[in-house]
């Protein structure tokens, strides 16, 4: 037997125990399922255990208790609760966000969303190097990278013993290393120049099934979105700092940019695939940028209903729209 299929009913119990210690009476209680822990509706009210990544479920979470019609979620978690409270202040269904401390439940109070760090001026002198070798030098956090379509492909970084600043060469931290040993002696332009060859083909749209295709999926749509902003209404775009620093090149996670759509600064959301949890990120994005007409862009076969959903429940609305790189003409398109 899997060790998801024992913890799921352990999970239960233990969310019943807590809802019944916090005051729900054992008769009104319908168990649920929930792929990221475990639910269950205490009358009109949705009572919802996160166990593992706390912080994209709130999302899911949220569709939850809005299919069943709850008047209001209690959302439990181990972990990141300060991040879901703020989050699910956007929302216009009520989310009371507890901390799990044993028997106890802790209500949870926001946390703040960290301010990105300037770019220090050493680093910014790269930046002219990665266009001369075809890449396009993307800010974010602080940290000063290179990208061909939407792939990372360099980054500055500083010696973490002599301090020295330099650009290194390669798809994420392994292969900067590899690289740096293999090839370091090698002009930064040529061997950047080399490595944009060889990524390039693979990131267009109707290349072949390639490892350098299949990471970077909202980064490759925000780059063509760039290319082409008449795909979703705009004039221009550019990208822009996400919530919070992205932890790797291989983590699927939004990205965002700034817009110019009807002449008015919007923020736009690049998400692909099955991603419950894009809503929710938009609602940090937005509080992080101060820009607040905020268009929400996927794919059309990531398009699911299940987020217009949560995009409907929010407080300030954003727009879903979608687009078909393979086949899109110069008009938007939305559900």
């Amino acid at each position: 037997m899997s060790e998801p299929s024992v913890r799921a009913p352990l999970l239960l119990v233990k969310l019943r125990a807590l809802a019944v210690d916090h005051g729900v009476e054992p008769t009104d209680i319908t168990a649920g399922d929930f792929g990221l822990g475990a639910a269950l509706m205490a009358g009109n009210e949705a009572w919802v255990l996160l166990d593992r990544d706390a912080r994209l479920g709130l999302g899911p979470a949220l569709i939850w208790a809005l299919r069943r019609n709850a008047v209001r979620l209690h959302l439990l978690a181990g972990e990141a609760t300060g991040l879901l409270a703020r989050r699910a202040a956007a929302f216009r269904l009520p989310v009371h966000v507890w901390l799990v401390d044993g028997r106890a439940l802790i209500e949870a109070l926001p946390d703040e969303l960290a301010t990105p760090l300037e770019l220090p001026d050493e680093h910014r002198q790269f930046a002219a190097l990665i266009v001369a070798a075809g890449a396009v030098p993307v800010v974010e956090h602080g940290v000063l990278t290179g990208e061909v379509e939407g792939l990372e492909v360099c980054r500055v970084v500083a010696d973490p013993d002599s301090g020295d600043v330099r650009l290194d060469v390669g798809v994420g931290a392994h292969d900067r290393e590899t690289f740096q040993l293999l090839h370091g002696d090698r002009p930064k332009v040529e061997a950047l120049a080399g490595v944009v060859a060889a990524v390039a083909p693979h990131r267009q749209p109707g290349a072949g099934i390639h490892p350098l295709n299949r990471l970077g999926a909202s980064r490759a749509l925000r780059a063509a979105l760039i290319a082409r902003p008449q795909l979703i209404g705009a004039t221009h775009i550019e990208p822009t700092h996400p919530p919070f620093a992205r932890p790797n090149v291989k983590d699927a996670v939004p990205c965002v940019g700034l817009a110019t759509i009807g002449g008015t600064a919007s923020l736009v959301i690049c998400s692909t695939g099955v991603d419950l949890d894009v809503v929710p990120f938009a609602t940090d994005a937005r509080l992080a940028s101060g820009v607040h007409p905020c268009v929400l862009v996927v794919p059309s076969r990531d398009m699911l209903p299940a987020q217009q959903l949560l995009a409907e429940n929010l407080v300030e609305s954003v727009q879903f729209v979608s687009v078909d790189l393979e086949t899109a003409s110069d008009r938007p398109t939305s559900p």
